[in-house]
């Protein structure tokens, strides 16, 4: 298989506004979420995503409660600035806002990084003609891929 990045290794952060902290604790651990109200993620097949975290080896998977269930993740930054819960999204849709205090991180040494987004397909034998242009138009849609990623094969 050749594995082609489209873009750099992603990380999810979890936020939420300040107001949110003056009602309700900061977690220092993924565990503490289950008693704090937070923005849930349901996909179109109606499954509720479990927040996912990392930390010194020990993968933890949470189910969060909370007032609001969400299909889409560009949906969920505006409910968390406003107070209603804690976000569980990727880094790159709140790095600007957070860099200005609003919203605020919290459990970021439980979120690390992870490879970014790949295209596969089988050979470069009997390439399709229009799949170099297709994976042309990707990475321009994505952000660059980090320096010294590379085209692999598996």
């Amino acid at each position: 298989m050749i594995a082609v990045p489209l873009g750099p290794r992603q990380r999810s952060a979890v936020v939420g506004s300040p107001e949110y902290f003056e009602r309700w604790p900061k977690p220092t651990a993924p565990q503490q979420l289950r008693d704090l109200p937070c923005i849930a993620y349901r996909s179109d097949g109606g499954i509720i995503h479990p927040w996912e975290f990392e930390r010194g080896g020990v993968a933890v998977s949470i189910a969060v409660d909370g007032p609001l269930c969400m299909t889409g993740q560009d949906l969920m930054p505006g409910p968390a600035l406003a107070g209603t819960g804690l976000a569980y999204l990727f880094e790159a849709q709140v790095e600007a806002a957070v860099a200005e205090g609003r919203p605020v991180r919290v459990l970021e040494d439980w979120c690390p990084y992870y490879p970014g987004f790949y295209l596969y397909y089988p050979s470069r034998r009997q390439l399709p003609l229009v799949l170099p242009a297709f994976v042309d138009f990707c990475r321009g849609a994505a952000p660059a891929a980090p320096a010294g990623a590379a085209v692999t094969s598996r």
